[in-house]
């Protein structure tokens, strides 16, 4: 049992606070943890450790809370973060819980805005895809169930297009074989690839000659 006889906040740290028992320094609390500890009020070992029980866990939420201000994460991703913190799983899982309960962690919706913000900068197969999100730790499900909505040939169309504008004036054989390449790379079949290369020359070609139809005219 000890009395509160100072509440501090810390100098570097106002979001945390020190709390002296008898006197004496004895432990430090968020402020949130500590806002309803008044001077004077007696502490028993028990509340000393359930207040310090949910100073960790406010800790553990608050920076997973910055983690995911940065950047989306997956929910294996913070998971690591957060292990690689020492927090125990205990303390991880509730912290997993609250941010899922507030819609601050959804696979689904994070592998879906990975997969748009790949197809809007730099459009890939799904087989990269789902390589990809493998590696942030999504489960088969989740990953299937994003990709759902991607047209793969709209996608390698589109990188195709971008491509074509560094090969304007190339031979076909030139042309056809790098932008081929450049698909394959990006994970889109040789059938795919070709027939997009095919198409697209063919359309280039067919704008050239219209345009040059219409100048003679």
């Amino acid at each position: 049992m000890g009395k509160i006889t100072a509440i501090e906040p810390q100098k570097r740290n106002p979001q945390r606070v020190n709390i002296y028992l008898d006197g004496e320094f004895a432990f430090a609390l968020s402020r949130l943890v500590a806002a309803w500890l008044r001077v004077g009020e007696e502490l028993s070992a028990e509340k000393i450790a359930s207040l310090k029980a949910a100073d960790t866990r406010e800790q553990a939420l608050q920076y997973a809370l910055r983690l995911i201000s940065y950047r989306a994460r997956s929910e294996r991703e913070l998971c690591q973060r957060l292990e690689q913190k020492g927090w125990d799983q205990t303390v991880i899982q509730e912290t997993l819980d609250r941010l899922r309960q507030n819609g601050l962690l959804d696979d689904l919706q994070f592998a879906q805005n990975w997969i748009e913000n790949r197809q809007t900068f730099r459009p890939r197969s799904a087989r990269l895809l789902r390589q990809e999100l493998r590696q942030k730790g999504l489960d088969e499900q989740t990953i299937q169930q994003a990709l759902k909505e991607l047209d793969e040939e709209a996608a390698a169309q589109a990188l195709a297009r971008r491509q074509a504008q560094r090969l304007k004036g190339a031979p076909a054989r030139l042309f056809h074989q790098k932008l081929i390449a450049h698909l394959v790379r990006r994970g889109f079949s040789y059938e795919l690839a070709s027939t997009v290369s095919q198409n697209l020359w063919e359309e280039l070609h067919d704008e050239t000659n219209t345009h040059s139809q219409n100048s003679e005219d």
